[in-house]
């Protein structure tokens, strides 16, 4: 497990807990490897990935079966070269493009499975759109939403700090894919602006990049629509477009960075939301189907877990779990949208993603 945070350290809880799993993680800060020391199962490693030095990270993956990459994602190409190298199986969390191409090709010669984008968008949702889309005979159209919000949003911003600063402003800054009449297009960060309620709540949706993962590639020639966009509460969008344009902050991230996490306070109550619908054809006559879910904090192993890390941790989980019980390919690329739903959500792991299912 490489990463120590809220999210890698949630997943080396999630599977060590499990039983089946002898999980040593690896950080850069010694303050984040002491949280885990509660849990004394996992074996702590102090290592900076980012320092570019493959030998090491090398020495440090061998022996193990598999690396978990839940680090920032500007270290994800370095991870995967040393998991290559170390003849390990390689999963990540990431949502980053250049991430993902880079993966991709690495995994042409890699002798174990290397499966990227293991989280909740892309990761799940890559799941959950396949398996509607093939419910139907003509699949037009897939809309993917989701969101990570604060249930007791306090500021103009309408959002507190449940995950990465440093991911969240890359994916309000960068394009993200999409398909439009049957063309896969580029879509502009923060554009797309659409409102609607769900349960009797208003949010707004706009573009952010990579929540689609591989899913265009998957849905090339098959669809007319596809889109994926970020759920906020309203106004959150104007107000980044303030920071990010009108005040230039896209052109300074660190500066952003650090005002987002000394302004805004971390919360571990939040809400997870998906919304997921497809529209084609069944039996000649135009149809919709939606899958919505409402996922909030909750106690994991007596312990309190914010909705975020959640869903977060457990889509990789499930993702490992399969890949150790010989549901998934073992060598080469493997795509979310691969996976099938009913074992992942019939896992011990992906369960969670079925709870207050509407």
């Amino acid at each position: 497990m490489l990463g120590a945070g809220k999210i890698g350290s949630g997943v080396a809880e999630l599977l060590d807990s499990s039983g089946d799993y002898q999980v040593s993680v690896a950080d850069r800060e010694q303050a984040s490897l002491a949280r885990l020391a509660a849990t004394p199962g996992i074996k702590p490693l102090q290592l900076d990935a980012s320092a570019g030095d493959e030998a090491a990270l090398c020495a440090a993956i061998e022996g193990h079966e598999a690396v978990i990459n839940a680090g920032p994602f500007h270290i994800n190409e370095i991870v995967a070269k040393a998991a290559v190298a170390a003849h390990a199986h390689y999963l990540d969390l990431s949502e980053d493009l250049a991430s993902f191409r880079f993966v991709r090709k690495l995994a042409a010669r890699s002798e174990k499975a290397m499966i990227p984008q293991c989280g909740l968008a892309p990761g799940f949702v890559s799941i959950l759109a396949r398996e509607l889309a093939s419910r139907f005979e003509a699949p037009e159209s897939v809309q993917l939403r989701v969101g990570a919000l604060p249930r007791y949003p306090s500021n103009a911003l309408g959002y507190n700090l449940t995950w990465s600063t440093e991911g969240l402003i890359n994916e309000y800054c960068k394009p993200g894919d999409a398909i439009v009449a049957g063309e896969k297009i580029t879509t502009q960060p923060l554009e797309g602006l659409e409102h609607f309620v769900l349960d009797g709540v208003e949010y707004e949706a706009f573009n952010t990049s990579g929540g689609l993962g591989s899913l265009c590639e998957s849905f090339a020639g098959k669809l007319r629509e596809l889109d994926y966009r970020t759920i906020r509460y309203p106004g959150h969008r104007d107000a980044m477009k303030l920071l990010l344009e009108d005040l230039q902050l896209r052109n300074q991230r660190s500066l952003l960075q650090e005002i987002l996490e000394q302004a805004l306070p971390s919360t571990q109550q939040d809400v997870v939301l998906i919304k997921v619908s497809v529209r084609g054809r069944r039996e000649g006559r135009l149809e919709q189907e939606t899958w919505s879910n409402r996922i909030t904090h909750q106690q994991v192993n007596g312990k309190p877990w914010s909705a975020i890390r959640l869903t977060t941790a457990a889509g990789v989980c499930a993702a490992m779990d399969l890949l150790a019980q010989g549901d998934l390919p073992g060598k080469g690329l493997v795509h979310q949208e691969e996976i099938d739903f009913g074992k992942f959500i019939e896992n011990r792991f992906g369960r969670h993603f079925a709870k207050e299912l509407r």
